[in-house]
């Protein structure tokens, strides 16, 4: 099933596994949210309209993080004039992971289930044990990731699209970032079309902070 939701003025299609980026919500990371304005059902060939919503209907999301947006540059001057601005803009903006969708109003995600307490031990030795990291080639790339890659939009200056710009370089860690040397930001720089971008918001010592908590 699918359904077409609108929120922050902006219209989405989902289905229930999505993770969408949508405009701020007033939420907290970890909460569950509900979006009611659903514009569009549809399972299969079956697909119902709202007029202008669909009665009843809802979305249920889960927040996985708030983050900003690139930044945005406007410039603004009058012709034969001495008149110049320059305005820039981070759009805040909320991670959302579509948790269910109902036709008949909405309903609570179901509950997570607790960790058995025999398991406990194991979790607690797992987390305990160090991992790996993954081995990378004479750029400071991996080529096959194994495991879920760190938030590399947490450094100043990378949002949704440079994340998944690093993650088609083969950039998923904080530490590759930390560890890349000077000829390898040249390249990823040029690779991906934001020359200087790396040295100017100085994302070599965000990510070795960051890989200390990692």
């Amino acid at each position: 099933m699918f359904a077409v939701i609108k929120t922050g003025g902006k219209q989405y299609k989902v289905a229930e596994g999505d993770t969408i980026v949508v405009e701020k919500l007033n939420a907290e990371a970890g909460k569950d949210v509900v979006f009611d304005t659903v514009l569009m059902l549809g399972e299969g060939a079956n697909v119902t309209v709202g007029a202008p919503v669909v009665a009843g209907a809802a979305v249920m999301g889960e927040v996985a993080e708030h983050t900003r947006g690139d930044k945005v540059i406007t410039r603004k001057k009058r012709q034969r004039q001495t008149y110049r601005r320059t305005i820039g803009h981070k759009q805040h903006l909320t991670v959302v992971k579509i948790t269910g969708i109902s036709a008949d109003g909405a309903k609570k995600p179901a509950k997570k289930a607790a960790a058995k307490k025999d398991d406990a031990p194991k979790a607690e030795a797992a987390a305990a044990a160090p991992v790996a990291k993954p081995e990378v080639d004479a750029r400071g790339r991996i080529t096959s990731l194994e495991g879920k890659p760190d938030n590399l939009k947490k450094i100043s200056g990378v949002g949704p699209v440079l994340e998944k710009k690093l993650h088609e370089a083969g950039i998923y860690f904080f530490w590759q970032v930390a560890a890349l040397t000077a000829a390898q930001i040249e390249e990823l720089e040029q690779e991906m079309s934001f020359p200087g971008r790396i040295t100017r918001d100085n994302w070599i010592e965000q990510a070795k902070e960051f890989a200390k908590d990692a």
